[in-house]
């Protein structure tokens, strides 16, 4: 199932603006969308994601995408992030 990717990734952005920074930044891998989101929160993010040629997989619901992310809460979009070469600040 495509949702163990985004259960299994070390880091994600979770929410539509999360994502879409993720997405602005050049480090969004894979996005998730739920399908009963309300398009004016996805449609920007789903833009940016095909502009860049990213995937783009759809979800269940709000309630199933929320639980693969761990948080408590619903969520309408969220992403894989891809590995930087930073090193975290001291």
């Amino acid at each position: 199932m495509d949702v163990e990717r985004l259960r299994a990734a070390p880091q994600r952005a979770v929410g539509a603006k999360q994502t879409a920074k993720a997405i602005d930044r050049g480090r969004a891998g894979v996005v998730f969308v739920a399908r009963d989101a309300d398009r004016r929160v996805t449609e920007p993010v789903l833009r940016a994601a095909r502009d860049r040629g990213i995937e783009v997989v759809e979800v269940e619901s709000m309630a199933v995408l929320g639980r693969v992310c761990g948080i408590a809460v619903r969520a309408a979009v969220a992403a894989v992030l891809n590995a930087t070469d930073r090193q975290p600040e001291q």
